[in-house]
């Protein structure tokens, strides 16, 4: 299957982040996209003390939140700088527990359409046989505006 050839480099996309859409990435302060390619965006993060729940592992909305980043950030790179591309749907299965430190996101597109794209993504850890969580989601792609 041919995978989509991205529109936008990582330096465009952390420019279009900063400018449109900075809370996005509040919770990640150690958050950087290190892939961006035909069909998939790669993300890597410093878990700190704010992203664990008692017993020290990373907490279950911060894989969420990291996904659906993750998610948000293929769409963009994919389609171009369209900020409305919102979640419609987002399903997480939690495989083992993550320890503080780093961890990284691939994302996957499955299909992308004129109205929606489903990805798939995986989350490990420095051993990326051990996935930690796997995640399939749906983003809504707003209608192209037309030209006049």
């Amino acid at each position: 299957m041919q995978m989509p050839n991205p529109v936008m480099s990582i330096a465009e996309l952390r420019t279009f982040i900063a400018k449109e859409f900075p809370q996005s990435v509040d919770d990640f302060p150690d958050l950087e996209v290190t892939r961006v390619d035909a069909g998939r965006v790669d993300l890597r993060m410093r878990a700190l003390t704010r992203h664990l729940r008692p017993g020290g592992t990373v907490s279950g909305p911060t894989l969420f939140g990291l996904v659906d980043l993750a998610g948000y950030f293929c769409v963009l790179t994919h389609i171009g700088p369209e900020a409305l591309s919102v979640t419609t749907n987002l399903n997480i299965n939690f495989m083992r527990k993550a320890d503080p430190g780093l961890l990284d996101v691939e994302a996957r597109i499955l299909k992308l359409g004129k109205r929606l794209m489903v990805f798939d993504a995986s989350v490990t850890q420095s051993d990326a046989d051990n996935i930690i969580a796997h995640a399939t989601g749906t983003y809504a792609i707003p209608p192209r505006k037309q030209e006049g």
